[in-house]
């Protein structure tokens, strides 16, 4: 009796640790930062300012769990849709303000765009400090090897979605200084190439700039995640 009750709990445990990890939902609205983070969850960047153009300081966050747990995350190759990993999920929180007094309430929670801190390779965790510039959202990763990259993605709040507006994807060699910069203006639809050199001061050898044939532009919801953007062939974002 004994073994077979272990054994039904040992089945009841196995099932439970094996159930996919269910993201919260967020807070609709509270007062202060610390009443919008779940248990279990922290804030890892911040930033305030004015994000739909009514001169009221709004608010984002990227909150990060507490342990590493199994994820289901897409992959930047275009064929593979899912991979499996080990890692502390992270959520980017948008929240806007009525009036300057009034409550944090909840415009965005996105569980899949942010990296997670084991997705920059060699050089770490790739997650940037945000920015808010000219009422839009700059998201900025980094990572690498001796081979570098720089990802920028710039969202603004238009038709009541977050739209990618501007992006830019540089790699550099960090010891030779070579590099590529490719710079993407989706709301103009051109898209323009800059090689040369990193150092002591940036060398542009040369600049070759080309229309962008993008028919809608991609927001939170039809971007999984940096990486997985095929815009052209091998030319990812």
């Amino acid at each position: 009796m004994k073994l077979k009750l272990t054994f039904f709990f040992l089945i009841c445990y196995t099932s439970i640790r094996a159930q996919p990890f269910v993201f919260p939902q967020l807070p609709d609205q509270g007062k202060s930062v610390a009443a919008l983070v779940p248990k279990n969850w922290k804030v890892i960047d911040s930033i305030s300012g004015d994000l739909n153009n009514d001169n009221i300081q709004d608010l984002a966050l990227v909150l990060e769990f507490y342990r590493p747990v199994k994820e289901n995350r897409a992959y930047g190759d275009n064929e593979t849709e899912l991979i499996t990993e080990v890692q502390k999920p992270r959520i980017l929180a948008i929240y806007f303000k009525r009036s300057a007094g009034g409550a944090f309430r909840l415009v965005t929670q996105n569980n899949n765009f942010m990296l997670r801190s084991e997705e920059g390779g060699a050089m770490g965790d790739p997650l940037r400090p945000m920015l808010i510039e000219k009422n839009q959202l700059l998201l900025s990763f980094e990572g690498g090897a001796n081979w570098r990259w720089k990802l920028n993605y710039s969202f603004k709040y238009l038709d009541k979605d977050w739209q990618l507006v501007r992006a830019n994807n540089l790699a550099y060699h960090s010891g030779s200084g070579e590099m590529n910069d490719k710079q993407y203006d989706f709301i103009n639809k051109t898209r323009k190439v800059i090689t040369g050199s990193m150092g002591d001061s940036l060398v542009k050898d040369n600049i070759f700039e080309q229309p962008l044939t993008i028919k809608t532009l991609r927001t939170f919801n039809s971007f999984k995640k940096p990486w997985t953007w095929e815009i052209a062939p091998d030319d990812f974002l």
